[in-house]
């Protein structure tokens, strides 16, 4: 035998004869008794996945009330709703934010307190129309009360995904988590070696139609997710089961500080082991797969890549930046993945999850574009100038007529090689004097936020509010001042934008 089908493994689950194994399980068999003994041995293996998966949400129909009404806008426990279609179909995207309780509870909080049983409140507004002439509506209801609750999310499982880390004076929040400075650490997500995708990366039995784990629950594949790369490793696919019948255990609304709210959906694939192929695929290993250390404290799209890093070293805790040790920290739960991946060999091992073959394979050759832009990013270099700067060992007053001759706020201190030491104020000098102080070196603000020429105004402008400074020394990878960016000229440019 050098084959077998779908319909083969389904008559065994239907006997009770099928062997299942875990992901995890079948990398060790291949190791010990090589593929072509896993391949007589194992119908099929079972993979997991649970980790925040932002470009998720839930299809919801309310039913009409009485009167009827055409919803234009709506909230569900004060997180917006999308009202995409007729009247009383929504749609609550996991990342919309509470108006009341922003950065706290979110879209995928709501679709977790509904599985739940929860009670939750709608309200919604109308303009009203002849067949439809109700303009408000408040009620209470739970999953029990909706005639459908579906999770339709269209970007789930990446194949594999980035260690983020953070080159910055300072902390930032992200979707990767909270980054400390100067590579202070760094995080991953992903399952490695059990993620479905990884373990039939050609898609050969992964495609629209096939029947999987989602939340607790059967769901199905319905396409390739957006932003679905498969020449460089990072297949998405888009999924959709039935929120009622799921299980708060592997659907759970989070917040990311500083950041925003997401879901963290559990998925588990069954792969038929179909040929002696698909057992080499799925024996692959976490040393084996391999993703970029990304710069996040660089704020473009096109961030610098540090070097590469398998999911054997990241699941270490330890793992060396530019010479430095570095702890790394998973968004994604192992123990979770693993319990999906047990959950779903149990089904099948108990005849309660039959396989399908799907209907049409996904793509592999579709390339990730980035947005087309027809407006140009201005940059920190188009308004950049000359920093007035001092040494550490001046006078405070040699640095007060300095900033009077020159007429500036800030003057940046700096040592020999014209590197950034620290930043001093007009105010800063006038408590000073006023406080009878001599030595410069007494009154420098040390810790200081900069910028870089190829850095966004955007981005720059949103440090200073911020940290409620007006001011960003402008430096380059050696910490060299280059010059300096001011609220002020941000303000000017915004002016000469607004009058064309």
């Amino acid at each position: 035998m050098n084959k077998r089908t779908i319909g083969e493994i389904n008559e065994k689950i239907r006997k009770g004869d099928v062997q299942v194994l875990t992901a995890e399980e079948m990398k060790k068999l291949v190791e010990t008794s090589g593929v072509e003994v896993a391949f007589k041995e194992v119908d099929v293996v079972t993979t997991g996945t649970f980790g925040a998966m932002c470009s998720s949400g839930a299809v919801i129909n309310l039913g009409h009330s009485d009167p009827p009404i055409k919803i234009q806008h709506a909230w569900i426990n004060d997180v917006p709703v999308c009202h995409p279609g007729a009247a009383v179909d929504l749609y609550i995207g996991a990342t919309m934010m509470s108006e009341t309780r922003p950065f706290e509870y979110g879209g995928g909080h709501v679709i977790e307190d509904l599985i739940s049983g929860k009670e939750v409140e709608l309200r919604a507004t109308s303009y009203g129309t002849d067949c439809y002439p109700r303009t408000r509506l408040r009620t209470i209801l739970t999953k029990h009360d909706l005639n459908q609750f579906y999770l339709l999310n269209f970007r789930n499982c990446y194949q594999r995904y980035v260690c983020a880390t953070n080159s910055r004076d300072e902390t930032i929040y992200t979707y990767m988590g909270k980054l400390l400075p100067n590579f202070g650490n760094a995080t991953f997500s992903g399952a490695g070696e059990l993620n479905p995708l990884m373990n039939d990366p050609d898609y050969e039995t992964i495609g629209i139609g096939t029947r999987i784990f989602l939340g607790g629950a059967q769901g199905y594949v319905i396409g390739e997710g957006t932003q679905h790369d498969p020449r460089n490793l990072s297949g998405t696919i888009m999924v959709r089961g039935d929120c009622k019948k799921m299980n708060p255990r592997f659907i759970r609304g989070a917040a990311f500080t500083r950041y925003g709210t997401t879901l963290y959906v559990g998925i588990g694939i069954p792969i038929p082991i179909l040929n002696i192929r698909m057992a080499k695929k799925t024996a692959i290993r976490d040393e084996d797969i391999k993703v970029p250390i990304v710069d996040y404290g660089v704020p473009v799209r096109d961030r610098p890549k540090l070097g590469w890093i398998s999911y054997k070293e990241l699941k270490s805790g330890t793992i060396t930046i530019k010479g430095k040790k570095v702890k790394v920290s998973p968004l994604s739960s192992l123990k979770v993945a693993k319990e999906i991946a047990e959950t779903l060999k149990r089904w099948i091992e108990e005849g309660l999850f039959y396989l399908t073959a799907p209907v049409e394979r996904l793509p592999t050759d579709t390339e990730y574009k980035p947005m087309k832009q027809t407006e140009e990013t201005i940059l920190v270099k188009s308004v950049v100038h000359h920093a007035v700067t001092c040494r550490e060992d001046e006078s405070i007053k040699d640095v007060a007529k300095r900033i009077i001759n020159q007429s500036v706020n800030h003057v940046v201190v700096v040592d020999e090689q014209e590197k950034l030491l620290g930043i001093v104020t007009s105010w800063d000098i006038t408590k000073a004097v006023a406080e009878g102080k001599n030595r410069l070196s007494e009154i420098i603000t040390r810790k200081v936020v900069t910028t870089t020429l190829d850095e966004p105004v955007e981005a720059a402008s949103r440090k200073m509010a911020q940290h409620q400074i007006s001011a960003l020394p402008v430096i380059d990878n050696d910490r060299k001042v280059l010059g300096i960016v001011t609220s002020e000229d941000i303000a000017k440019l915004l002016g000469r934008q607004r009058n064309g």
